[in-house]
């Protein structure tokens, strides 16, 4: 492997697409004149199992004799322009009131993305939680597969409990850059 090949950068770019059952998608970004290969694996390391076409994607790339790799992911954010499919569900709140609402873990029940809907299990509460397939792709998701651990913001509705944001498990545990940091007083 020449040095070239070993050489490791940060870029940004948007899902061109990604498949789950193939396995793979690509990235697009201005900082590369190629397509970037984005590996199942890679955004399974990160704690994902899809991601949504469109979305916003933060990777360490790698240039290797077939082409330019994702190696690491480091963010992804919902794709842009997409609104939330509540209806009046949502009743009046806003964004902040939305990011406002606790991170619930759950297990995902079932999910077909043909039906466009599945549900999950948040732990200790019985009732299902309604995850809508555009509340899914709004939060940066494309798939979700039986018995994943979630993070679900959760609304009451009309008709029980609904997800307005799926994140996955792991990265609803990774601190935010723009969270407080809480230091303990020495002792």
């Amino acid at each position: 492997m020449t040095e070239e090949e070993k050489a490791v950068q940060v870029v940004q770019g948007r899902v061109k697409w990604f498949d789950p059952a193939k396995g793979f998608g690509f990235i697009v970004s201005e900082a590369s004149n190629a397509d970037i290969l984005l590996h199942a694996n890679v955004l399974r390391n990160f704690g994902q199992s899809s991601v949504a076409d469109g979305a916003g994607i933060t990777v360490r790339i790698q240039a290797t004799q077939r082409g330019v790799q994702a190696v690491e992911v480091l963010t992804i954010e919902p794709p842009e322009g997409i609104t939330l499919p509540l209806g009046e569900d949502a009743g009046m709140l806003s964004s902040e009131d939305l990011r406002a609402l606790p991170l619930e873990p759950a297990r995902v029940k079932w999910f077909d993305k043909g039906k466009g809907f599945g549900f999950a299990n948040v732990f200790g509460r019985p009732e299902d939680v309604f995850i809508h397939v555009e509340v899914l792709r709004v939060s940066g998701l494309a798939d979700l597969v039986s018995g994943e651990a979630v993070a679900l913001r959760v609304i009451e509705g009309r008709r029980g409990r609904m997800a307005v944001q799926v994140q996955s498990w792991e990265s609803a545990l990774r601190p935010r850059e723009d969270a407080p940091v809480e230091v303990e007083a020495a002792r």
